[in-house]
């Protein structure tokens, strides 16, 4: 074999030997071994990492051995137990071996980095390990929302959904506030029920419903809730947007309430009507229609009203003209006043008279009747 085969020979047989024994368990000459299978771990903070550690006696003699863990940073907690019971030192059999349970907990106030440690078999053994925190933490309440602003008319619930983070390490309750303006009401729900706190375990997530309902009468605009969730040791706040688009309400009467009237037929009256927008918007084009009797005319003036402001009545006039034929009696006409968002109608009863002469001629051909009768009476009652 040539010095140049050898060579190479002796690298191969150096680099195999030097991956078997990276992968192996801890273990000292002494012939006990230290095993876990996750020996590099990545958590959030808050998270704890549950190990199984087996120490194996490789040795003819019964190892009484004291168990430590090393290196543990400062804040954190860990629990070294066999079964039930914290251990120490334990005793493993020739040839056998003893399954430990170590907990690590990551505290939440904690740095990003790895974090390194390790489990000792005193005098014969050591395995290091290694947990990664895969961000910075800290000890708090996160209060987080998918849609802060919501917009909608001012008779409209306004539903958001929200999640309370407890990212500290005790259960927490939590009380819910909102700082809403004055009118305004928010309800807080936990799994469809009314609620006005809630639990939430250490490294947990609560999602909590908040209706929001403004007043009746409330104006176009951008309003702000502030909510708060929070504890005797924690809180965090949370500031929703309300988007009122604006409602619209029209109520179609006249100055008095009254809605009737009495014209006499084939003359024209002038009915004084009142449109009042009981809405938060503007009403815009607020147009006039009637329905009426055959043969009977209605006009308006104004035809069309611009604008209405909010909480404000104008005032407008309906020319109604009966037939001149009309029957003496009571009619209805239906008068409408709308735009594109909404309408009102309201029914006048109007009483039609006939004109004054055809009274008197009625009042004569009576007494030309009776004047008829009597004359015949007086002609022939003799006979």
């Amino acid at each position: 074999m040539s010095f140049c085969t050898r060579l190479y020979a002796c690298a191969m047989l150096s680099l195999s030997l030097l991956i078997l024994s990276s992968g192996q368990p801890a273990s000292a000459t002494s012939g006990v071994t230290v095993y876990t299978p996750n020996t590099k771990v990545s958590v959030p903070p808050g998270q704890g990492i549950d190990y199984s550690v087996d120490i194996i006696n490789n040795t003819p003699e019964m190892q009484n051995i004291d168990i430590a863990v090393n290196g543990i940073p400062k804040g954190w907690n860990y629990f070294l137990k066999s079964g039930n019971l914290a251990i120490r030192r334990i005793a493993v059999l020739p040839g056998e071996k003893k399954n430990l349970s170590l907990r690590v907990e990551v505290p939440f106030q904690v740095n990003k980095g790895n974090y390194r440690f390790s489990i000792n078999a005193a005098g014969f053994a050591t395995l290091p390990l290694m947990i990664s925190v895969t961000e910075k933490g800290t000890f708090k309440t996160e209060f987080t929302c998918d849609q802060q602003v919501i917009e909608g008319k001012a008779n409209a619930t306004f539903t958001f959904n929200t999640e309370v983070i407890n990212r500290t390490a005790d259960k927490q309750s939590y009380a819910f506030f909102a700082r809403a303006p004055r009118g305004w009401e928010a309800i807080f729900k936990s799994q469809f029920k009314q609620v006005t706190s809630v639990e939430t375990e250490p490294s947990s997530t609560t999602s909590i419903s908040i209706d929001i309902n403004p007043p009746d009468n409330i104006k176009e605009g951008r309003y702000t809730i502030p909510i708060t969730a929070g504890t005797s040791s924690t809180s965090a706040n949370l500031d929703l947007e309300v988007v009122i688009t604006g409602s619209y309400a029209m109520e179609l009467s006249t100055p008095s309430g009254l809605l009737s009237g009495r014209i006499t037929a084939g003359d024209s009256k002038k009915l004084e009507l009142q449109i009042t927008n009981n809405g938060s918007s503007e009403l815009k084009s607020v147009a006039f229609s009637a329905t009426k009797p055959l043969d009977w005319n209605i006009s308006f003036e104004p035809k069309i009203i611009d604008r209405i402001e909010s909480g404000k009545s104008v005032q407008a006039f309906a020319i109604i003209k009966p037939d001149k034929k009309a029957i003496a009696g009571d009619y209805v006409v239906t008068i409408v006043a709308q735009n594109p968002e909404i309408k009102s109608d309201a029914l006048f009863r109007i009483t039609v008279k006939t004109p004054m002469l055809w009274g008197w001629i009625g009042i004569l051909i009576i007494g030309l009747a009776i004047g008829s009768i009597y004359y015949l009476f007086r002609k022939y009652g003799r006979r």
